[in-house]
Formats: C-alpha cells, sequence, structure tokens
C-alpha cells in the first residue's frame, strides 16, 4: 500500500511528541504463546486448561434399556442402527412422545450412549470469558439429569454458529472428547475424573478450523487417533489409557496439510488397516500399524470446509462428499508395486451430488444422503447415477440422517423429523413431526432402543420411536 506523504508527516509529527513526554518505563515484547494461561506438566500428557472442577448431579444411569451408540456414527461408524428394537412406521398426530428434554449450550455436538447413561461435549459461556469453557456432561438415559460435569477453562470461544459440534467415542471405562479449540480429554466414563489432556493447538501446533473444531476422535483398540494437521503430525496415535505415544512418531505432514472438519474413518483392504482422513489438501491412507503414509492424494480438496467423513466402501473404494459446489469423488485403492495406491473413479457435480454436512449412509449396496439443494438422494455407487430424489415437495435441509429397520429419519433445519423407507425403490415417506422447537437442528442424531436423541442448537430432546410405544400417549 502506498502512503500519502502527508500521512507520513503527522506521523512523524506524533512520534517526536510521544518521545517528548517520556515512553514509558519498561516495555515487554509480546511474541506468541507467552499470553496464554501458564500449565503444569504431569507426565500425562497434560498441557491443557488452567482450571478443572468436576461435580456431580442427582441423575442416576437407566436399568434395562440394552443397546449403545459409542461414539460418531454408531457402534459400525456407518450410520446404521444395529439394535432390533421394532419401530412403529406412523407417528401419533402430535408427533412421536417426548421422553425429555434438556437445555444445552450453543452448538451441535451430539452424544454417545451406553449402559443407561450418555456423554456429551458441551460449552458454557460467560459474560467474563474467563468463565466460558468447555463442559464434558454425563446424563441419565432414563430421565436426562446430569450425572456428572467436568468443566475445564478458560476456553474463549466466540459465536460463530454454536460452539461444540463433535462427539464422544467410548472405549472399556473411559470417554473421549474433542472441544471446539481442540482440547483432547480422557475422562473416567463413569465417574468423570480426568485421566489425562492433549491440547492439540499447543503440544501439536494444530490450527483451530473456521468454525472450531468438527473432528471427533477415533478410539480404535488400545488408541486414539487424532489428526491435529501441525506442521510436524498430520495425523498421531496415542495410548488410551496415558495419552502416551502410540506409534514411534506421528505421521509426517509434508504438503503442511491442516486440520478440516472432517473425522478420521478406519479401512481395511488386501490385508491392511488404515485411517482414512480429508485433511485440507487432499485425502490420505496411513497405517494403523506406524502412521505411515499408504497413499495420498490432492484431487479432493473444498476450500471454505470440508465436513463429511470419508465412506469406506467393502471393495476398496472411498465415497468424498461435500457442499459449498465441491459435488462428489470417488476413489478406487490398488496394489502398486507392493505397495498401495490411489486413482480417482469418478467425480460429480454438485447438483448430482454433494452432501455439506453430515456423511452419506452406505446401505443395500446404495448411497443415500442429502444433496446441497436439500433434496434425498439415493444414488448408484458403481457410476454415481442417481437412482431416485426425495423432489422439490420433499426438502430437507444440511441436519442429519440415519437408518435404523429399514428406515430413514431425517432432520431438517428447523426441527422437523421426517421417517421414509429405506429403499432403492423410491421415496416413500411414512410420517412427518415438528420435534424440536429451536432452529439449526444440525447435531448428529443418536437411536439405542428405540429412544432417539435430537437436538436443535440449546436444547436435546429424547424421543421414544418404539413401535410398541406408537399409539400409548
Amino acid at each position: 500500500m502506498v502512503v500519502p506523504g502527508s500521512l507520513l508527516l503527522l506521523e512523524l509529527v506524533v512520534l517526536i511528541l510521544w518521545l517528548s513526554t517520556g515512553a514509558p518505563g519498561s516495555v515487554e515484547v509480546r511474541r506468541p504463546g507467552l499470553d496464554r494461561p501458564e500449565v503444569e506438566g504431569d507426565g500425562s500428557g497434560w498441557a491443557g486448561p488452567l482450571t478443572a472442577e468436576l461435580t456431580h448431579g442427582d441423575g442416576k444411569p437407566a436399568t434395562g434399556i440394552p443397546g449403545s451408540w459409542p461414539w460418531f456414527r454408531g457402534t459400525s461408524r456407518d450410520n446404521l442402527v444395529e439394535d432390533k428394537t421394532p419401530l412403529a412406521r406412523q407417528w401419533p398426530p402430535g408427533g412421536p412422545k417426548v421422553l425429555w428434554s434438556v437445555e444445552l449450550g450453543e452448538g451441535h455436538a451430539g452424544p454417545a450412549v451406553r449402559d443407561g447413561r450418555l456423554w456429551l461435549i458441551d460449552y458454557h459461556r460467560d459474560d467474563d470469558r474467563r468463565k466460558s469453557g468447555d463442559v464434558v456432561r454425563c446424563l441419565s438415559l432414563a430421565d436426562g439429569r446430569e450425572i456428572w460435569r467436568y468443566s475445564y477453562g478458560p476456553v474463549d470461544v466466540r459465536r460463530i454458529h454454536g460452539m461444540s459440534r463433535t462427539v464422544p467415542a467410548l472405549a472399556g471405562d473411559a470417554v473421549v472428547t474433542l472441544g471446539p479449540k481442540c482440547h483432547v480429554t480422557c475422562l473416567d466414563a463413569a465417574k468423570g475424573e480426568r485421566r489425562w489432556t492433549i491440547d492439540l493447538v499447543r503440544q501439536h501446533r494444530a490450527v483451530v478450523p473456521k468454525w472450531y473444531a468438527g473432528q471427533c476422535p477415533l478410539v480404535d483398540g488400545d488408541r486414539v487417533i487424532l489428526a491435529p494437521g501441525g506442521p510436524e503430525a498430520l495425523l498421531l496415535a496415542v495410548d488410551l489409557k496415558t495419552g502416551k505415544a502410540a506409534w514411534k512418531e506421528p505421521t509426517p505432514n509434508r504438503h503442511f496439510w491442516k486440520m478440516t472438519h472432517s473425522s478420521i474413518m478406519p479401512m481395511e483392504f488386501r490385508g491392511r488397516r488404515m485411517y482414512v482422513y480429508c485433511a485440507s489438501g487432499g485425502v490420505v491412507g496411513v497405517s494403523a500399524d506406524n502412521g505411515a503414509v499408504l497413499w495420498e492424494t490432492p484431487d479432493w480438496q473444498i476450500a471454505l470446509a470440508t465436513v463429511p467423513a470419508p465412506v469406506c466402501l467393502p471393495d476398496g473404494r472411498i465415497f468424498l462428499s461435500g457442499g459449498y459446489n465441491a459435488g462428489a469423488l470417488m476413489l478406487q485403492l490398488e496394489e502398486q508395486g507392493g505397495g498401495l495406491g490411489v486413482k480417482t473413479l469418478y467425480r460429480l457435480k454438485a447438483r448430482q451430488f454433494g452432501a455439506t454436512q453430515h456423511t452419506p449412509i452406505f446401505y443395500q449396496g446404495h448411497l443415500f444422503g442429502v444433496r446441497e439443494d436439500k433434496e434425498l438422494v439415493c444414488l448408484e455407487p458403481d457410476k454415481g447415477q442417481v437412482v431416485w430424489r426425495s423432489g422439490a415437495a420433499h426438502r430437507f435441509g444440511i441436519g442429519p440422517y440415519l437408518i435404523a429397520g429399514g428406515l430413514i429419519l431425517v432432520m431438517n433445519d428447523e426441527g422437523v423429523l421426517t421417517l421414509a423407507e429405506a429403499t432403492t425403490a423410491g421415496y416413500k415417506e411414512l410420517a412427518r413431526a415438528k420435534v424440536l422447537d429451536g432452529h439449526d437442528s444440525w447435531g448428529p442424531m443418536a437411536l439405542v432402543a428405540g429412544r432417539l436423541l435430537v437436538r436443535d442448537t440449546t436444547r436435546m430432546v429424547c424421543l421414544d420411536l418404539r413401535k410398541e410405544n406408537a399409539s400409548k400417549p
């Protein structure tokens, strides 16, 4: 920028006047990192917030409710409900019965469910930012009452379409969460006591994505897999019990790809177990054994926000989709000289298919998802051809969907839940009801033993979808 001469003269006069009054006695040069709260290391990877507090409520775990939703997208990470609880195919005029509801901080975080409890990462916002921070909450599945909450902070998060937006992961007696500013916390699932915390920004130089972190932690066996996208750690694995490094070295970040909102997905191909991740500059597959890069491609990039996770198909294909006019892409893994390679099979334009926020579902050999024009679509995966679409009269939004018992549940942006048949024969709607009064009903759903957990920006409700209770008041 060229500065006019008159402005330069004015700046010189101001500088002379300031010097004549005497400069302050001491001036401290601010360096990056020095304005952050001091933290203490305890040998377990703790580099997190300055203060933490565990409090207990009067909630009790529900009894006699089987099933679980242990992490992002359910037991098999495919948004297919595995328990066999029969669901009602029609709802009463007022919609499904609301078993309970609970107020939440602003956000879109979804729950993990097991043993009559549900876990959720939430956010407490205070006018005094020093008192704002993340809150891990354990609630009763019976009535939504709080069993315990673990709060830590300060974590200063501004309003950008909500704060928290991830799903916890349950494994053994532990629960792992990832907060909006990339704090990874492992707690005792029953008691809420802290085991370890990793700050991906401080410890691995992750860059918090716009709209904050959306990556859900992946627990695979006795390891937690994370994608900080730091200069020296594209992916890393830590021990579930201790939080210490489980690979000798993190996955190298040769291209300096950064963290996105997308979550890591495990995949098996030709005897190799790997983790597939959509980073800012492309897609990578890394070895589950040691974090080494097995393959990578720059063919899939979304400049504004990469949100849906990869859909790993059983034949070595990987389906990628996104919003913001990105469309979709199908990759194919193949063996190359003793290693693995990847090629692009086809690309779809946004008008054909592209899921903005939630990950499509692979069911009955087809892909189901909501594309950018808000229509629900069934897609044939071999060539990416549209089998059917819901039509202009049946539009949804960027909210969640899942499949259970041959039925698909789809939420729109305004809290209207739709029940339809999950079939390749065509769109057949069975029921529709407004179940949430707020806005931006985008949080991932969870369905356990016929109980559906859904949320809008500030409230979660538990709906009874069981067939046996469909006609009961």
